[in-house]
Formats: C-alpha cells, sequence, structure tokens
C-alpha cells in the first residue's frame, strides 16, 4: 500500500478534510496534461492518446531528461487484469520505438493539442523544457510504465508489485487524490512503490547477471549547478526533491561511477582506488 496521507485544517482545531478520488478521469488527464510535473518534474509530455499500432490509445506519453519514455495509462474503469495487460501490450509496442517515430508523435501531439507551438521540433522543446543543449545520442534505451489512478484494489497491488519484483518489469503507479475544504480543491499523489526503490532496484546487482562493481550517475545542470564546477572541485550533485537526491545516498565511499550531463552525455567519472577525477 502507499503511504496514506491526511489533511487537517487547523486555524480552527484540527478539522480533518475528507479526501475523495477525482470526479473525472477525464480531468485528471487534463490536468496532468496541462502540467506533467504534478507527477514527475523529470518528465515532458511528448503524447495524448497515442495511437498504437493495434488500434488503441495509450493515454499519455513522456519522455524523462535521460530520452526514456514513459507510458502512463488512467485506470478508469478497468479491470485489475484489463490495466496491467493494457500497460504490458503498449510497452512491447513502446521498446521498439524509433527516434523517428518519437519525433513524429510529439509533432501529432503538438498540432492536435498544442496548435501554436506545432513548429516546435522534439529537439528543440526537449532542450528548452530541461535546459540543456540537445538531444540525448539515444532515446528510448529504456522505458517505463505508470498506472494512474486514485486507489487500486489488492489485486492489481499483487500483480504490479510481483511484476516489479520478481521479473524487474519497470512498472509502478501513482495515486491522486483530491481535498475538498469548502469551494478550495488540492491535489495529492502518492506512488505505490518508492521511485528511488525501483530505481536503486534496476541497477543493484542481480543473481543472474553479476554486478560490475561501477554505478551511473545523472548530473542534471540546473540554475547554478553546473557540471564546469563539479569538474574543477571534484564532486556530485542532485536537486529536483528528494526523489533524485536520496539516491545519491546509496554510493559509498571509494566507488567507481560514470557521471552522465543529459543533454551531452558522459563526461567524466571517478575511479573506486582514488578520489581523483577523470574528466572527458
Amino acid at each position: 500500500m502507499p503511504l496514506e496521507l491526511g489533511v487537517w485544517r487547523i486555524d480552527k482545531g484540527a478539522v480533518p478534510i475528507e479526501a475523495t478520488g477525482m470526479d473525472q478521469e477525464k480531468r485528471l488527464e487534463d490536468s496532468l496534461a496541462g502540467n506533467l510535473k504534478i507527477a514527475s518534474p523529470n518528465w515532458m509530455l511528448i503524447g495524448r492518446q497515442v495511437m498504437t499500432e493495434f488500434g488503441h490509445p495509450l493515454d499519455l506519453l513522456a519522455i524523462d531528461r535521460d530520452g526514456n519514455l514513459i507510458v502512463l495509462e488512467l485506470k478508469r474503469d478497468k479491470t485489475p487484469r484489463e490495466v496491467v495487460a493494457q500497460l504490458l501490450d503498449y510497452a512491447s509496442w513502446v521498446k521498439d520505438l524509433r527516434d523517428d517515430e518519437i519525433a513524429a508523435r510529439f509533432q501529432t501531439y503538438q498540432r492536435r493539442y498544442l496548435p501554436s507551438q506545432q513548429s516546435r521540433s522534439l529537439d528543440e522543446a526537449f532542450c528548452n523544457h530541461f535546459g540543456v543543449t540537445s538531444l540525448p545520442d539515444e532515446l528510448n534505451v529504456e522505458h517505463s510504465l505508470v498506472i494512474v489512478a486514485s486507489e487500486l484494489d489488492a489485486s492489481t497491488e499483487r500483480i504490479v508489485r510481483y511484476l516489479s519484483d520478481e521479473h524487474g518489469v519497470p512498472i509502478n503507479a501513482v495515486f491522486f487524490r483530491v481535498f475538498r475544504d469548502g469551494s478550495s480543491e488540492y491535489l495529492t499523489r502518492a506512488w505505490f512503490i518508492d521511485p528511488t526503490e525501483s530505481y536503486s532496484g534496476s541497477t543493484a546487482p542481480s543473481p543472474k547477471e553479476p554486478w560490475n562493481g561501477e554505478s551511473y550517475v545523472s548530473f542534471g545542470e540546473y540554475g547554478d549547478q553546473r557540471w564546469s564546477d563539479a569538474s574543477r572541485y571534484g564532486f556530485v550533485s542532485a536537486s529536483g526533491g528528494t526523489w533524485y537526491t536520496r539516491t545519491l545516498g546509496l554510493l559509498e565511499e571509494g566507488d567507481r561511477i560514470w557521471v552522465n550531463v543529459p543533454g551531452q552525455g558522459y563526461v567524466g567519472g571517478w575511479d573506486r582506488h582514488t578520489t581523483r577525477q577523470a574528466c572527458c
């Protein structure tokens, strides 16, 4: 179960504010499409109601700053088997999308939903959104699947946890609930599986494939955070919330790491046996 969130109004005592699901799934889709940072600050929307080659449209398609794709599917009134099976079916299609096909889906999305911006290329939009100078050299190296819902039944939770834990399927669920206080509404978010848990699980040693002892770190350039300073003073850092910063805590002194700046590629690293930095 995700972390249960409660909200109380305390200006007139501790008065609980009741939580509900979104009154309309379409409204939640509109909210996410209008500002995908509600789900993750590391995502950019590149498709909505994206038609697949087998005739079923996936709800939302996003890309992260590393160029990987994220499929978001709203639960709506689907049964547990339907929503999970549909996501896995979409994954079988998404995994083979080439760079030009991804760019074409983005152009379709702009023409339909953002006509005033349809002259922008995927490269331009990506660089502007993430504050980088170019797209990653290769897109869609990995992908992830996300169920969007106000809640999940126990059966769906078991299926998602089993696929993630036992088979390494990059699947998760994110829950949105609305708290209403008079005429005001507040939207909250909770993840079924901690994204840092999913991230660390994908890079940890596997009994099927021994870990080579190296870790890979994305160094995002935000505001005053620049790789030139990290290169000069010998450090790596993360920002954007605990989702990103917490993963640095998985590193131990002396670990060997390789550093990637999204939009630029791998720029340097540190050797496990020395504190000296090697920079490209």
